[in-house]
């Protein structure tokens, strides 16, 4: 991808094209990381899509007619008479297999969603150390023009630095008051 490319990044001409070129490149580093994907991931992709088709529950439906009417009807070779052992035994390392193949399918989504979850956190994070800069210098700006907000202490507070660290101890704090555990001793 050459840098002509996201020359218009930051100079849309409206909100509609803003969504433009974010969803566009959502979408670009979508096809590197699917590009990026090796050849069990491609596998286990292709079998999962294909096993959750109703093609594949259509083709399964005649498969097992035709092994059922053939091993069941009157004066033909039963090849697996009932209780259909032999198809039992198919359907069995058929799911096996299947169960790997989209356990596989879903352990790749959990990393690229883990990837996900990192841009997003490092996109928030770095939105508001920008946030935290404006406000002071807004403050800045307000004192030197003679515009004082006055000591509002919601403006204190936002101007402090966010501390990643804090905040995933006081959810964790929070979650284990709701379930009744005491908090938890936290080393500073």
């Amino acid at each position: 991808m050459s840098h002509h490319r996201f020359q218009n990044y930051r100079t849309p001409r409206d909100a509609e094209e803003l969504t433009r070129q974010n969803i566009e490149a959502m979408r670009r580093l979508e096809e590197l990381a699917k590009a990026k994907r090796g050849f069990a991931d491609r596998m286990a992709e292709f079998v999962a899509t294909f096993c959750g088709s109703i093609t594949f529950v259509w083709i399964h439906a005649a498969l097992f007619a035709a092994w059922i009417a053939w091993n069941a009807v009157p004066g033909t070779f039963h090849f697996d008479p009932y209780p259909f052992t032999f198809l039992t035994l198919c359907v069995s390392l058929e799911a096996i297999f299947l169960s790997s193949f989209i356990l596989i399918a879903q352990n790749y989504e959990m990393r690229v969603s883990e990837r996900r979850n990192q841009l997003d956190l490092q996109i928030n994070l770095l939105a508001e150390q920008e946030n935290t800069k404006m406000l002071q210098l807004l403050e800045r700006i307000a004192k030197h023009v003679g515009a004082s907000p006055g000591d509002d202490p919601e403006i204190r507070a936002l101007e402090q630095a966010t501390r990643p660290e804090t905040l995933a101890r006081q959810i964790e704090d929070a979650y284990r008051a709701a379930s009744g555990q005491p908090p938890a001793k936290h080393h500073t």
